[in-house]
């Protein structure tokens, strides 16, 4: 079995034109997620966790917005530089997503079952016939209850739940390297969303697939994840396994999203929020994006840290001048 990466984003930087002038939604945005490794990027909206994905798919809406700089390796292709039928090839067959609201991403006026034999069909040379029975065996795969008769049902006839389990076979559909998962929970109730998680983990366990899922709910990464990124304000400021994490929280941003969830073993008036919000892309500070916010901040704040392995550990890599040792001042 290849010990290479499934993927390998590289100094990726994603911009937008607001007024005119380009500004950075994620800047120098580098990972890899090994083969069969669910890695989460976690953070609050606005961080940069979904045009991440959306610039790694080759989605970035080309009206206003430009991946700058930066390369996408999967397989040692670099998807940044492919056309956009390379791309149409590429996209459901060695990488797809499932996206965060399934009745958005689904076709209202066609019956699901279509829709995931579609896909079949575009990337394989499975006839209709063919492609209809495997979709049926997909959506049986994913637990879709009376999967025959329900094939030429609507998006609209589908629960939430119902309706991201037909997302994620046609996710699956092409038997994908890696498969990036926005948020698939997110408007979900928490037993239809723990019943999601356990479909997720064992389909990846089947298929051996690599699995990029992204939330802002760092109880759904311990249940989930092997590695974490924790990305703020379009960079990455902590990446850890998912034990190291938790129980060694490093950048001040991590400390602050753990103290804020709730949590069965500590009293409501525990919780911590964050005060104040992510900065705007038009209005990035020059130096370290979370510093406004942080109780930590010294001087040196006011120039960008480097993104550097903890001396303990070299696969915990954090990015804060006080907490690495740097800063003039005690952690």
């Amino acid at each position: 079995m290849s010990s290479a990466p499934a993927l390998v984003v590289d100094r990726l930087t994603t911009e937008f034109r607001i007024d005119g002038r380009w500004h950075a939604a994620i800047r120098e945005v580098s990972f890899a997620v090994g083969r069969h490794e669910t890695l989460a990027l976690v953070g609050e909206s606005g961080c940069g966790k979904s045009i991440t994905a959306l610039s790694i798919m080759g989605l970035v809406p080309r009206a206003n917005g430009r991946i700058a700089s930066g390369r996408v390796l999967l397989d040692g292709r670099d998807l940044v530089q492919l056309d956009e039928r390379e791309l149409e090839a590429t996209r459901g067959g060695a990488i797809a997503m499932i996206f965060q609201e399934p009745m958005t991403s689904l076709n209202p006026v066609l019956p699901i079952g279509f829709q995931v034999a579609e896909t079949l069909r575009y990337h394989t040379s499975l006839s209709k016939a063919q492609a209809r029975a495997q979709a049926l065996a997909l959506l049986e795969h994913v637990k879709i209850p009376s999967a025959a008769q329900r094939f030429d049902d609507y998006p609209h006839h589908f629960s939430g739940g119902m309706r991201q389990r037909v997302m994620i076979a046609m996710a699956l559909a092409c038997k994908p390297q890696i498969v990036l998962a926005d948020e698939p929970t997110t408007a979900l109730d928490v037993t239809i969303q723990a019943q999601v998680l356990a479909l997720l983990a064992e389909l990846k366990a089947e298929t051996g697939m690599a699995l990029i899922f992204i939330t802002h709910n760092l109880g759904v990464v311990a249940s989930i994840a092997d590695r974490v990124a924790v990305m703020y304000a379009g960079d990455i400021v902590e990446t850890a396994s998912v034990e190291a994490l938790f129980a060694h929280p490093t950048h001040p941003y991590t400390e602050a999203l753990l103290s804020s969830i709730p949590r069965v073993d500590r009293d409501a008036g525990a919780l911590k929020p964050i005060a104040g919000q992510v900065p705007p892309i038009t209005a990035m500070p020059a130096g370290c994006r979370y510093a406004d916010r942080c109780p930590l901040r010294v001087e040196r704040c006011a120039t960008m840290p480097p993104l550097v392995a903890l001396s303990g550990n070299r696969e915990h890599e954090v990015r804060c001048w006080v907490r690495t040792g740097d800063g003039g001042a005690a952690s």
